[in-house]
């Protein structure tokens, strides 16, 4: 094909047959059959036997006027109606049985057909043994097809034999084996294409049945998440202002001047708090317009460890805090993980130790790992640690899902020389296809 030779024309979706109003209508009739056919099963059989009775039984019963079959001088009789009616009976009420017992309905057929041929007889009712046959190759079991095949092949090569000289025996044997070619492929095809719209109708009750379990996979996810990010913000800030207000009460009596820094120190808190809330539940409203900077402002990172440092100090504890490496390279999403592992670590010092304990704590970055370190002294005891409780359950369970989230672990318990130590290890680079997802999830809060 040159350049200038025009493109050809696109394929349009009104060239396809199943786009013709004709098919169309014949879909709708036959959805309508089969919506029919479940309801009532033997209202299809049966008139498929009026049908055939009507078109090929009728005219059997009407005598010609020399007592012989038309079109066949004397190669066949013309049995008595009587005799007539009863080979018809044999030959079209066993397709009642075609769709629940093929093989079956096929045989009474055929024996009724070998029967016929003895007595020197042709019926047009004779076209059942084909329809059993498609019925066979549609409904029966595959293995007993080749059988039925080769008895219909044998029924029809004695026809033939019967016929006419006027008529070649090959070319009638050729008419006569093409009607079972063509019996037995439509049965196969129909089966097949049965077969297939299982198939498809399966895969997608299953493909629909995935998606609804993904969809809630993904809302128990985000649940769980918003879940861990109330309980962070809330607990960590509520422990802190329930400490700073035991503190203010305390010292109002003694030193009215740190009586006021301590509200001005949970006032302060409190806002924080608020901030943080506003910030995460607004990424859950539907934006209407555009977002305020609140909104709009960064989660907490490692950057911000100073701040949240100070705000323990402020309540009591004293907190040394070290790092090592280079925190601020991480992904946002891995900072915020570091953050909130130890938010929780630092509010259970403060919530079980109290506030006269002495916190260690330790983030170090070296050779692509994260490594974090919180150690408190204890309440004063050599061997007091935090009590378990049911927030410390909740407050451990989330430190080893957000360290889950980069392969990391999370260990917690008594420290040998007294105290409680939370040790935890990050891997900055998760699996190919994981970190932006995470990331991105983590950071929109």
């Amino acid at each position: 094909m040159s350049l200038d030779d025009p493109a050809p024309a696109p394929f349009a979706e009104a060239d396809l047959p199943w786009s013709h109003p004709l098919a169309g209508g014949l879909s709708r009739l036959g959805r309508r059959i089969k919506l029919g056919d479940r309801k009532h099963p033997w209202v299809l059989d049966t008139a498929l036997i009026v049908l055939v009775a009507v078109m090929f039984c009728v005219p059997d019963l009407v005598d010609d006027d020399d007592g012989r079959r038309r079109g066949f001088d004397n190669s066949f009789i013309h049995l008595p109606w009587p005799a007539t009616i009863a080979l018809q009976a044999g030959l079209i009420l066993p397709l009642l049985w075609r769709r629940r017992r093929p093989t079956l309905a096929f045989a009474v057929i055929a024996a009724v057909f070998f029967v016929q041929l003895g007595l020197g007889a042709w019926l047009r009712a004779d076209v059942a043994l084909l329809i059993s046959l498609y019925s066979l190759a549609l409904h029966g079991q595959l293995r007993r097809l080749p059988i039925a095949c080769a008895v219909t092949a044998c029924a029809l090569g004695l026809f033939a034999v019967r016929l006419p000289s006027q008529v070649p025996f090959l070319d009638a044997l050729f008419v006569l084996f093409s009607t079972i070619t063509a019996a037995v492929a439509l049965g196969l095809v129909v089966r097949i294409r049965r077969a297939q719209l299982a198939v498809l109708r399966d895969r997608a009750a299953r493909l629909e049945i995935e998606r609804d379990q993904r969809s809630k996979l993904a809302a128990a996810a985000e649940r769980t998440r918003v879940a861990r990010e109330m309980h962070d913000i809330i607990g960590h800030n509520l422990s802190v202002i329930i400490t700073l207000a035991d503190g203010g009460a305390y010292a109002t009596d003694l030193a009215p001047e740190r009586g006021k820094q301590a509200l001005l120190l949970i006032g302060d808190t409190g806002r924080q708090a608020l901030g943080e809330l506003r910030r995460m539940l607004g990424v859950l409203r539907v934006q209407t317009g555009t977002p305020d900077a609140l909104e709009l402002s960064p989660q907490p990172g490692i950057a911000d460890l100073d701040a949240l440092c100070a705000r323990i100090r402020a309540a009591g504890p004293q907190v040394v805090y070290r790092t090592g490496g280079d925190p601020a390279a991480l992904d946002r999403g891995v900072q915020l993980t570091v953050y909130r592992i130890v938010q929780e670590a630092l509010t259970n010092a403060l919530k079980h130790a109290g506030h006269d304990t002495r916190v260690d704590l330790t983030v170090n970055v070296e050779d692509a790992r994260v490594r974090i370190d919180c150690h408190d002294t204890g309440p004063g005891t050599a061997t007091a640690g935090p009590a378990p409780s049911h927030d410390e359950g909740h407050g451990l369970a989330g430190m080893r899902e957000r360290a889950a989230l980069y392969h990391g672990t999370v260990t917690a318990g008594p420290a040998p020389g007294g105290g409680w130590t939370v040790r935890a290890t990050l891997d900055p680079t998760p699996l190919t296809g994981t970190t932006g997802t995470t990331g991105t999830i983590e950071g929109a809060v």
